[in-house]
């Protein structure tokens, strides 16, 4: 028989398949695709956990994020640095809660992470306002945006304290069937 290059141990698939929603071949899968953005850097054997972390503009530049407009905002959630530079623990995270088989509220509470710009846990006007720029492609005129902001302000804000709180921001996503539809990306 030819020899078979091992890339994770068993125990490493393992804990990979217990903290994502995937299978070890897609394990795998994701693992090549991490390693095809640079195969200099990414090692085919990953038994000794090296330490290895791509930068942003690797990780924004695949066609799953390339065209998205919260790409750069994506990685930076995702990526422990906060830069968007991604480790494959990063990246198979990101992945995971991005697939169709993770939860309604797992997803609801990374696009809230994704949509807090300014990472004080609340989505305020501000971080409104850039999370509708990002999504018409600044096609829409300041009052245009001032006035949807107030309006999601206005509908969402369970405590009127002026911005959504998670509880606020889940509650609004209940609301929107389609929101799983649209917050994923495919492997």
């Amino acid at each position: 028989m030819g020899n078979k290059q091992t890339i994770f141990t068993a125990q490493q698939l393992d804990a990979y398949q217990d903290c994502t929603y995937f299978t070890r071949k897609e394990i795998l899968r994701l693992f090549y695709r991490y390693r095809d953005l640079a195969p200099q850097l990414v090692p085919l054997d990953y038994t000794n956990q090296p330490d290895v972390k791509l930068p942003y503009e690797l990780i924004g530049s695949m066609p799953e994020l390339k065209d998205n407009p919260f790409r750069q905002r994506i990685a930076e959630v995702f990526s422990e640095d906060g830069e968007g530079n991604m480790t494959l623990d990063d990246f198979l995270d990101m992945f995971s809660v991005l697939s169709e088989m993770a939860p309604r509220d797992l997803k609801a509470y990374y696009a809230f992470k994704i949509y807090d710009f300014n990472n004080d846990d609340f989505i305020c006007k501000s971080d409104l306002q850039k999370t509708l720029n990002k999504l018409t492609r600044n096609e829409l005129t300041e009052d245009e945006v001032r006035m949807v902001c107030e309006k999601v302000i206005d509908e969402a804000d369970l405590d009127n304290d002026g911005r959504l709180s998670l509880e606020d921001f889940q509650h609004m996503i209940v609301r929107a069937p389609e929101f799983l539809s649209t917050f994923h990306i495919r492997i």
